[in-house]
């Protein structure tokens, strides 16, 4: 049985789209959310007095990867004040502290080291930080204490809009295919998108009706790294979250495609077949 989870979000000036604080009932973890333009407002906040580690989010790429820059600071204004002068590229900033004030230089070296470790094997973010920040050296006691807030920071993160450490979910056991001509897909739909996997195959040969944002977004993908061509196909270098059935389906033939009918599990039955007329029924 999963065991929920409580947090609390609240809302300084009453505006969800400004800054944001929150907690658990159950962590000494606590977040706090703020646009670039509301820095000069968040500076009275306690929390950013304290030592922590921060993330500084610009926007998504044209594949969906938001720019991160990974920090740390024993006074964590001072550094986001700092980077106001000098970095172009963020528009929000996530600060994490912890409720004691506990967290001391060698905690905080080591979660943005561990952070950063992460995000690059997730691969869901495009990392701004230039160099991998150096892990310190930590007692097994407080190794464990640091992992347990990173838990809980994941958590946080993944809440605000930005799961850049969470694993695509995946039973592997309901997969699905798409083939035509030298195209050879297997992905999975799950809760983040449709999951194309690594090694899948697609045309290369595009149809005159394609659509241009379908064009574009192959494009993309190829200038990224995530499609490489080999012996005449396109192949995934890496599994690849796509928003849609469609999207996935549309790159996977190099056409226009409804992603519902064209993706078939091994008994030939379309993903509508399955997710759709299922939920319908229910």
């Amino acid at each position: 049985m999963t065991i929920g989870r409580t947090i609390s979000i609240y809302l300084p000036d009453a505006n969800p789209q400004s800054i944001k604080i929150c907690d658990f009932l159950d962590s000494i973890v606590k977040a706090v959310s703020i646009p670039r333009a509301k820095l000069s407002d968040a500076s009275q906040n306690p929390e950013l007095t304290q030592p922590g580690v921060y993330f500084l989010i610009g926007e998504k790429d044209e594949v969906g990867k938001p720019s991160i820059y990974v920090g740390e600071s024993e006074v964590l204004l001072t550094r986001l004040n700092k980077h106001n002068k000098e970095k172009d590229f963020w528009n929000q900033a996530i600060c994490f502290v912890s409720e004691k004030n506990n967290l001391n230089k060698a905690h905080i070296k080591y979660l943005e080291n561990h952070a950063c470790n992460e995000a690059k094997k997730v691969n869901k973010c495009t990392l701004e930080n230039s160099n991998n920040p150096t892990q310190s050296s930590l007692t097994n006691q407080d190794r464990d204490f640091v992992l347990r807030i990173f838990e809980d920071l994941k958590i946080i993160m993944t809440t605000l809009g930005y799961p850049i450490f969470e694993q695509s979910k995946r039973s592997k056991k309901n997969m699905y295919y798409c083939k035509s001509k030298e195209a050879d897909a297997v992905g999975e739909y799950t809760e983040e998108g449709f999951v194309v996997n690594k090694d899948s195959k697609s045309n290369i040969k595009e149809t005159p009706s394609i659509k241009e944002r379908i064009k574009s977004f192959r494009i993309n993908l190829l200038d990224k790294g995530i499609l490489k061509e080999e012996n005449g196909v396109y192949v995934f270098q890496e599994n690849f979250t796509f928003s849609s059935p469609s999207l996935a389906a549309s790159v996977v033939l190099a056409r226009t495609a409804n992603g519902w009918r064209e993706w078939k599990n091994k008994d030939d039955k379309t993903l509508d077949e399955i997710v759709r007329q299922k939920e319908k029924e229910e």
